[in-house]
This record gives C-alpha cells, structure tokens and sequence, in this order.
C-alpha cells in the first residue's frame, strides 16, 4: 500500500505521506526530513489571504536556508474562495507574492474527501472546536521528525508563529542562532520556473 493510500490514523509522521504537486505530479514529503515545516491551507480571495501570504514570504525568506519548508495546499473550501485551478492559484500567488515555497494541488480540508495529509494533521492537532479546519489559512507546524508540534488559526500572523515557537518550543532556535544577516537575493517562482 502507497504511502498515499495508508491511513492517516496510522501514518506516524507527515513523512509517509505522497501528495500531488500543483501540476499533478506525485511528491513524497519524507523529502522535507530533517526540515521544519509549516503546512497551510491557502485561498486567493479571503480576506486573510494579504497579510498570509506576504508574511509567509517573509518568514520563508527568513529561514528557508536555515531548514524551514513552507507547504502551501490551495482549497476551495471555505465559501468558494480558491475557484482557479492550480495553474491559476500558481500564477496569482508567484505574480502577486512572489511565491518561492511550493504549492500544491488543490485539496478538500474537511469531510469525506479530505486529503489524507489533512486527515493526519487533524488528528494530530485538534483546533478550538474540534479536527475540523475552521477556514482558509489554518497551520500546522511539524518538527524535523515529521511530527505535528502545533496548530494555528487562521487569523494567527505567521511572523507571530516564530515568535511564539522560539520562545515556548525552541523549533526554530536552532534556525535563529545560524542566521545571518545577509540581504537575499532575487525571486525565483520554482512552480513556474520564472524569476520574479
């Protein structure tokens, strides 16, 4: 049985899971071991989608040389706010945001044709009510071992994120002592292979 097809309840890190990239490809996420990660469910028109992204950029920015990986999942979910196909979500979020993690194929969050991926993390992390992933810009921080550390809502600031992990989980302490102050160079969308 593929990684895919296992159930989620008996996956013990993100690592065994196989999802489809933006352009329907198969991706292992075992390739992100050894790497922090954070998955969030993304949508181009809410009202979150603004301050998310560019944050995220800028947290990406901040620590992907470091060992952070930011996994962005496009779901149509949450009162039809990501209606484009992938290339769509893919062009809106490397043209407007200048986008470097990767995206995903889009994905059901909730209900009986949720991701698997979802599926585990839900069960990892339960939210304020419950599993269910509340709306669009739900996180998930997971640890170098492929395990689910936290869960944030969705009006929770992805800058507000590190500064709440180093401080109670040290996840990104190891990122912050190695850093550098050293300007970034240029944008380069790995989805569309386009410099921005």
């Amino acid at each position: 049985m593929g990684a895919a097809e296992s159930s989620s309840k008996l996956a013990g890190s993100i690592h065994e899971f196989t999802v489809k990239d933006a352009r329907g490809n198969d991706v292992e996420l075992s390739r992100y071991q050894a790497k922090v990660v954070l998955i969030v469910n993304v949508a181009s028109r809410c009202g979150l989608t603004n301050s998310n992204y560019t944050e995220l950029g800028q947290l990406y920015e901040k620590y992907r040389d470091k060992g952070l990986e930011i996994l962005a999942f496009p779901c149509n979910q949450f009162a039809g706010q990501e209606p484009g196909s992938n290339e769509q979500v893919v062009e809106f979020a490397c043209t407007r945001f200048k986008v470097e993690y990767p995206i995903f194929g889009k994905v059901d969050v909730n209900g009986s044709n949720a991701a698997p991926l979802y599926k585990f993390l839900k069960s990892q992390r339960g939210g304020l009510f419950g599993e269910r992933i509340k709306w669009n810009f739900t996180k998930f921080l997971v640890d170098k071992e492929g395990h689910v550390v936290n869960r944030y809502a969705p009006t929770s600031s992805p800058l507000s994120i590190e500064v709440i992990e180093q401080s109670q989980f040290s996840i990104f302490s190891a990122l912050t002592s190695m850093m550098d102050d050293s300007p970034g160079g240029g944008c380069f969308c790995r989805m569309t292979s386009r410099t921005c």
